[in-house]
């Protein structure tokens, strides 16, 4: 009797280390309005969290933030960052005045985040697209990032139940059967999304052989798209162990609701 109850308990300790979920990582690069009109100011804001859950990290200043401009030499921005505290947690801002048209791809690089739960570092290069002044030029640029996805739809104007499609690149090469993690960000101040199960939280889907993929988006609001993969280099703990480096390549999409 004995022997049954303690392999039961085992079980559900067992069952119970197996369900909890293991919570997305993504660096987010949000922009106050996706389509500019006119001359105008946009706001973005940086910050490290699981989007869905609201969970926030902190966030080092970035090692470089900037924009490309109709598929331009990308401009340095990252002295235009300002520290904006969320709680305990440090986040980054800026503003950008917009002054001709063309597609804005703005990125980041940020700085290498130690995540003991993984054992590992991550560096998740970042973009976002803003269209201005209805000129349609840029926004599938290549910015030459150590990782990136590259956009085969055009990431803006969209309505919820449109596709998005992309290629994962690495080393600007494309990378077959990438695996990438898409998740909804739950903005606060709206009424939140409340997923049925963990496993609704962090979709997954996988790259093709020439490393494209696409995903259907169901409801307004931003989407990121996280593709994943390990560095060839390590970097070094306080510790001074060597570990090993994620690298993420990621979009930011946002969609309306056709009304």
């Amino acid at each position: 009797m004995r022997t049954v109850q303690l392999v039961m308990v085992l079980g559900l300790v067992v069952v119970g280390v197996a369900i909890v979920p293991a919570l997305a990582h993504f660096q987010m690069l949000i922009p106050s309005k996706v389509v500019v009109e006119g001359v105008e100011t946009v706001a973005l804001d940086l910050l490290f969290t699981h989007p869905m859950e609201g969970h926030m990290m902190n966030m080092a200043k970035p090692t470089a933030f900037g924009v490309s401009i109709r598929g331009d030499e990308p401009v340095d921005l990252l002295g235009t960052l300002k520290e904006k505290k969320v709680g305990k947690y440090s986040t980054w801002t800026t503003t950008y005045a917009i002054k001709r048209p063309g597609d804005y791809v703005f990125f980041v690089e940020p700085a290498p985040y130690w995540e003991p739960a993984e054992d590992c570092f991550i560096i998740h290069y970042t973009k976002v697209v803003v269209n201005a002044m209805g000129l349609e030029e840029g926004w599938d640029a290549e910015l030459g990032l150590k990782t990136e996805i590259v956009p085969m739809v055009r990431p803006y104007g969209l309505w919820a139940g449109n596709v998005f499609r992309g290629i994962v690149k690495l080393n600007g090469e494309p990378v077959p059967y990438a695996e990438i993690e898409v998740e909804y960000y739950n903005e606060p101040g709206k009424k939140p999304l409340e997923p049925p199960t963990d496993a609704h939280i962090t979709q997954v889907i996988k790259a093709n052989a020439h490393g494209e993929f696409c995903y259907a988006m169901p409801r307004a609001g931003w989407w990121g798209f996280a593709a994943l993969n390990e560095a060839d280099y390590t970097l070094k703990t306080e510790d001074g162990e060597e570990k090993g480096v994620e690298l993420g390549a990621l979009i930011w999409v946002n969609v309306s609701e056709m009304k």
